[in-house]
């Protein structure tokens, strides 16, 4: 149970919706609770139509309110990987030692962080060379944990990615 963990989800428009709500139930149902925030304040479309609801505007994130980052891929990473906001938060949660767990093209915001190098992680096949060329050893797996980075590369790893971000927060 992860009764009192809280993750903020950071999402734009064009994100890859399974990425996000699949890990958004699996963690509900283990009794944490998932924050999303954007730097829209009205309900955000992933990349098939479907919206997500904006619990809290991006500029509006105090990152010492969280115990982890989900960082769902789409093409909104390569918005929101633009961001000083987004870096920031960020930057400062992986300072501070909290998970941050992304998926497919979502490890382009860690990249743009500059939080990665020397971190064994996986993602998208597609950025495996941002990845690589930000100091990551690129792991073809569905799931790689490294310190407190959760990666995976695909949908087609969420089972896998969920339970990774499950045990790692069940230990801390």
């Amino acid at each position: 149970m992860l009764t009192g963990k809280r993750i903020l989800a950071i999402v734009d428009e064009a994100f890859e919706e399974l990425e996000l709500f699949y890990p958004k139930i699996r963690l509900e149902e283990e009794s944490a609770v998932v924050i999303v925030s954007s730097i829209l304040e009205h309900p955000v479309f992933g990349r098939h139509g479907y919206p997500a609801k904006i619990d809290i505007p991006l500029n509006a994130v105090v990152e010492s309110e969280f115990d982890a980052l989900l960082l769902p891929g789409g093409f909104a990473p390569d918005r929101l990987r633009r961001l000083t906001t987004v870096k920031r938060i960020v930057t400062n949660m992986y300072n501070d030692g909290k998970l941050i767990a992304y998926i497919c093209h979502g490890g382009w915001i860690p990249i743009s962080a500059k939080i990665l190098r020397g971190h064994n992680a996986t993602g998208s096949l597609g950025i495996k060379d941002d990845l690589e060329n930000a100091g990551v050893q690129w792991v073809d797996a569905p799931v790689v944990a490294d310190r407190n980075i959760i990666s995976s590369r695909s949908p087609e790893d969420l089972k896998y990615f969920a339970r990774a971000i499950i045990d790692y927060l069940s230990r801390t």
